[in-house]
């Protein structure tokens, strides 16, 4: 494959943090093993299991105060969700955004493995695409600011964890910061379903970012220019295609299955 010679112009980094509500036994787990900073945590009052002493211990590690309360109150604060008997008033992972994509691929020791997400507009299918890309080593997962899910605290529930260890960075132009990543060496592959080649017919090793599609919708049209090759997943069955996150998972496991070091 060609390589672009020229490098895009690292901008400022920006980053927001706000107060928000994050439930579930995962992504809590993983905020204060992350060192994230919690303002009040809630526990059931009737659940002692290891899970639940884990997160006792972890918020006494981190000098945070641990209320025990029945599960009407818990109920009250997470408006019904499936919580998990655990909930957490924290500021949640990094609300990053272009400013600072470019220092992270900097800091990056092996070829940039990268996950875009061209209006996946459902929370729960962003929290799963954030899942499988935390476990396919993904180093950074981009989205547009507009028209498309944000981290809530749906989609950090959905993520287990995953949206407090993976970078996600939302965009003002997905097809401008498309091209600034063009010229560093990244090549784009977006799942299409009018595509000729399949995914397994391609070579996803070295710099690469795969690219999906909105719910239904998929692809902008500008997204798919700037993509490099399009493919598509092999459907045997009567299906015409798969959900996104779903579909996110195969290309991704399928791109970790390449790049991983052969046996000898």
């Amino acid at each position: 494959m060609p390589r672009h010679a020229s490098r895009a112009a690292g901008a400022r980094v920006r980053t927001v943090k706000a107060r928000e509500l994050i439930y579930g036994l995962h992504a809590v787990t993983a905020l204060l093993e992350g060192g994230g900073t919690v303002h009040a945590l809630w526990v059931l009052d009737s659940r002692r299991d290891e899970r639940l002493v884990r997160v006792a211990e972890l918020a006494q590690k981190a000098g945070v105060k641990l209320l025990r309360v029945p599960r009407t109150e818990l109920d009250r604060l997470t408006d019904g969700a499936r919580h998990q008997g655990v909930a957490a008033e924290a500021e949640g992972a990094e609300l990053r955004d272009e400013g600072g994509l470019m220092p992270l691929l900097d800091k990056l020791h092996e070829p940039p493995f990268l996950l875009v997400l061209d209006g996946v507009q459902d929370p729960h299918n962003l929290g799963a695409c954030l899942r499988s890309a935390n476990a396919a080593g993904v180093h950074a997962v981009i989205a547009p600011k507009d028209r498309s899910a944000g981290l809530t605290a749906v989609a950090r529930k959905v993520a287990s964890g995953a949206a407090e260890m993976t970078p996600f960075f939302q965009v003002t132009n997905l097809a401008r910061t498309l091209r600034d990543l063009k010229e560093r060496n990244i090549w784009f592959v977006g799942l299409a379903g009018e595509a000729d080649q399949s995914v397994y017919e391609l070579d996803l090793k070295g710099p690469l970012g795969i690219v999906m599609g909105a719910e239904g919708e998929g692809m902008r049209r500008l997204t798919k220019e700037h993509c490099d090759f399009l493919a598509k997943l092999p459907m045997a069955g009567s299906v015409e295609s798969l959900n996104v996150s779903v579909a996110t998972g195969v290309a991704l496991f399928e791109a970790l299955r390449q790049r991983q070091p052969k046996k000898k």
